[in-house]
């Protein structure tokens, strides 16, 4: 008996949900050649192929469905996707123009649109035309709201940002969730008082929600209330106890408290190294690789500014590096096996320490996420962590003259925290790079970039990495 399309796209839908998207896709792919009339089927088939970063496939394919007659704004969404990562930034913003026409509060595509605006032109008015008309048009739509809020405070507007949310409050749209954001943009521009005041609104609104704690808890932070924020940090530990935002906030509060947890956790000595690679196959050094690497990497840059939402400040982000296909990127895998595997070995000897880091080492490791990072002059990266690794890193191509000077111009930085702290924590461990230098370190641990002066810029590669 022949198994029907719908119990087919069931039992992928189901695959696609337990993260098993490889045995997903053969499925998808069956139901097509199964049913190659079904729109439907199509579309299912394009959105996996752009989960899994094959782009070009997953534009064609989307295209297909389009023709087919499909008319859902989500397969528009889709085409819009892949064709961002594909490079193709005109016809993707028509694809995401054609979703929004579709459907006028398509939240996600229009902050798509505005950031893929805003990436290729740095222009702030464009960028946000597009959410600042659907609000207008919208005008108590939290999607919306949040979304606006969100472009504001990544195109440097934290004020109007909040203003944006606390006026949906004011007309009572505003749930638990975007009153905690109003909370946390407050914090960032020093309206401690009023913020406070609404982060304990939305939690005494919402126990439930981790995100809705956390705002309680850097609300306490912020102001240096150290007993609300180890009462926070605790609760939020024992919710998601993995969770490396959790973990980093954690990390806050105990340096607050001179806790001597907060150096086992931050044990830069043991858990913050430094591996220059050797060049992979094809390459006879060091040098050359990296110069082929540079020129691979410089081509496919081609944004004027940083994306909503990342560590990077006056510069550009290439997501998704495994899907550029030009030799020296295929080969960085290999160039990356032995000293990340060194590293984990590394980690494996340090013992029974209660880390969250050594804890996990399963000695077998994975990529999660690949990046390129071009830091104009005066680019620096924010203080951050990395809330889906467990190792991150930082792997140095191309860099300034300025990494020479003792102010630590351009250098990486450890243990300054990301979210407001009274009182202040500076930076306590600086790493200098050097071209082919890979710097791994737990991926809860703050880390930043000093901002760099001349006329020269900055190039590297980040990663994530979790165990299996």
């Amino acid at each position: 008996m022949t198994e029907s399309l719908q119990s087919m796209t069931a039992r992928a839908d189901a695959l696609k949900a337990r993260g098993n998207y490889q045995d997903a896709l053969l499925i998808y792919r069956l139901a097509v050649e199964s049913w190659p009339q079904s729109a439907v089927a199509v579309h299912n088939l394009a959105s996996i192929l752009g989960d899994l970063g094959h782009h070009e496939e997953s534009a064609s394919t989307a295209s297909r469905a389009i023709k087919m007659g499909l008319k859902a704004p989500e397969t528009h969404l889709v085409l819009a996707r892949a064709l961002t990562h594909s490079g193709k930034t005109g016809p993707a913003q028509s694809a995401y123009r054609d979703a929004i026409n579709l459907r006028s509060d398509m939240a996600p595509a229009l902050f798509e649109l505005s950031q893929l605006i805003w990436m290729s032109t740095a222009n702030k008015v464009l960028a946000l035309q597009p959410l600042v008309d659907a609000v207008r048009a919208n005008p108590m739509s939290g999607p919306l709201h949040f979304s606006l809020s969100q472009a504001l405070a990544f195109t440097g507007d934290r004020k109007a940002a909040a203003q944006v949310l606390l006026d949906l409050a004011s007309r009572g749209g505003a749930d638990a969730s975007l009153i905690a954001q109003a909370a946390d943009l407050l914090i960032e521009i020093d309206a401690l008082d009023m913020a406070r005041e609404l982060a304990m609104q939305a939690y005494q609104s919402d126990k439930v929600s981790l995100g809705v704690l956390l705002t309680l808890l850097r609300a306490a932070i912020a102001s240096g209330d150290r007993v609300g924020a180890a009462a926070a940090a605790a609760e939020a530990c024992v919710r998601s106890p993995l969770n490396q935002h959790v973990l980093a906030l954690q990390a806050t509060v105990w340096r607050m408290l001179d806790d001597p947890r907060f150096d086992v956790l931050y044990d830069y000595k043991n858990v913050v190294r430094s591996y220059l690679i050797e060049p992979p196959a094809g390459w006879s050094s060091r040098a050359d690789y990296l110069k082929d690497l540079a020129a691979e990497l410089k081509a496919a840059h081609q944004y004027r500014t940083h994306p909503f939402g990342h560590s990077v400040r006056e510069g550009s982000q290439l997501p998704n590096l495994l899907t550029v296909q030009t030799p020296a990127m295929q080969a960085f895998r290999q160039a990356l096996a032995a000293p990340v595997q060194q590293h984990i070995d590394h980690l494996s000897s340090i013992g029974n320490q209660p880390l969250p880091l050594v804890g996990r080492n399963t000695g077998r490791w994975q990529i999660q996420g690949i990046w390129s990072v071009l830091l104009r002059p005066g680019g620096f990266h924010v203080d951050h962590v990395h809330p889906e690794g467990w190792l991150s890193s930082a792997f140095y191509v191309e860099l300034p003259q300025a990494v020479e000077d003792e102010n630590h111009e351009g250098w990486i930085r450890f243990g300054e925290a990301g979210a407001v702290v009274q009182p202040h924590q500076p930076a306590q461990h600086f790493v200098k790079p050097e071209p082919g230098m890979l710097v791994l370190f737990p991926s809860y641990m703050w880390h930043g970039t000093v901002p760099f002066t001349g006329t020269q810029s900055r190039l590297t590669v980040a990663l994530d990495i979790i165990p299996v």
